[in-house]
């Protein structure tokens, strides 16, 4: 309603509401009829109220200059949508947001007039996408708790849970077991869950400016499918334990039984008693025998003989470091005395007699 005064002071107080979405655009109107009078004594002014006492300039026009940076959370975002000299002082807001909702107060004053118009934006946001999660375990026979919220949005935000088709993608009820939390609309409780319960689940958000959505995937899954698969992993885990152990075992054996084989023909027998030579009488009767049938091949089987005894005997009394393997098998050698020759087998062999001289029956060292 529009007052005209005697002051010629005209009052618009039109009281005008607007909502809108945020990220939309907004036109607040503003109409007036001062800009007739004087073009260089007009004056537009739009200002925002935050509180009663507090308010903010969001755009102006004075000594022929707009000012459109005057806010900095407007800024770049506030205009003048037409030929606000000729009476369209209307302000267009774009991209609009949560923090432009408030009372605007549209004020134009030229040659001693004023003209302005009163108005209240609303600005709603629509739920942001909602939050999915799940609270349980998915077994048969136990609880699940299906937990939706929004981070931001418009109060009040209602919350809707349904159950999806997957081949169609047609909502459906709820399964029978399930119960809404009356004070938390956002949480659904699925008791004694079945294979029946097995499903996609929907969490829709809305709000007076619009919806968002997310959804859950609950697979319910037998007890004993549950033991047996743990099993079955523990068993895998505890056979590779095994195999990895018998491998390192073996590896080990081989190892210490090669070293053993390069270690033994270096070791010396420290306790290995040195061989000793053995003095041997050599038999009468084979003595006379020989002596009496010597001929001329006598004297060269004498020195044959002493030679061998001779070979012997330096063979014998000298000490070797033998390996500890053949030292054993070398005394058992040494304690063997020297078996005796029958005369008879010789002489049926074809043995030659010898004759020992009677000097020589020395003792011998065989």
């Amino acid at each position: 309603v529009c007052l005209a005064a005697s002051c010629s002071v005209w009052l618009c107080e039109a009281q005008t509401e607007f909502k809108r979405v945020a990220e939309e655009n907004v036109t607040l109107p503003c109409h007036h009829r001062l800009g007739l009078l004087e073009q260089g004594s007009l004056d537009i002014e739009w200002l925002l109220h935050i509180s009663e006492t507090v308010q903010k300039a969001v755009i102006t026009y004075s000594g022929g200059r707009v000012y459109d940076d005057l806010n900095e959370e407007q800024k770049g975002r506030v205009s003048f949508t037409s030929n606000f000299l000729a009476g369209d002082a209307s302000l267009q807001i774009i991209s609009l947001q949560s923090s432009d909702a408030g009372k605007y107060i549209c004020k134009v004053k030229n040659a001693g007039q004023y003209e302005w118009a009163r108005i209240t934006l609303k600005v709603v946001e629509k739920p942001s996408k909602p939050k999915c999660w799940l609270e349980g375990e998915m077994l048969e026979g136990k609880e699940l708790s299906l937990q939706c919220r929004s981070a931001s949005g418009t109060a009040p935000i209602s919350y809707r849970w349904q159950r999806i088709n997957e081949e169609d993608e047609r909502a459906e009820h709820l399964p029978p077991n399930s119960r809404v939390n009356i004070s938390n609309p956002g949480q659904v409780l699925l008791k004694n869950l079945t294979q029946m319960s097995t499903g996609l689940y929907r969490c829709v958000a809305t709000n007076e400016a619009g919806q968002e959505s997310c959804a859950l995937q609950v697979t319910v899954q037998h007890a004993q499918n549950i033991g047996m698969i743990a099993g079955g992993v523990c068993g895998v885990v505890l056979g590779l334990s095994l195999l990895f152990l018998v491998v390192r075992l073996t590896i080990r054996r081989k190892e210490k039984k090669r070293y053993e084989e390069e270690e033994a023909p270096n070791e010396i027998r420290e306790d290995a008693e040195a061989p000793k030579a053995h003095l041997v009488k050599p038999s009468s009767s084979s003595s006379g025998s020989r002596s009496s049938r010597s001929g001329s091949s006598s004297t060269r089987s004498t020195a044959n003989s002493a030679s061998r005894s001779q070979r012997t005997l330096s063979t014998e009394a000298t000490p070797h470091l033998t390996p500890p393997q053949y030292g054993h098998r070398q005394l058992e050698r040494k304690d063997t005395e020297p078996k005796k020759v029958d005369y008879n087998n010789l002489m049926k062999m074809g043995a030659t007699p010898v004759m020992v001289p009677v000097q020589s029956r020395a003792f011998q060292t065989v």
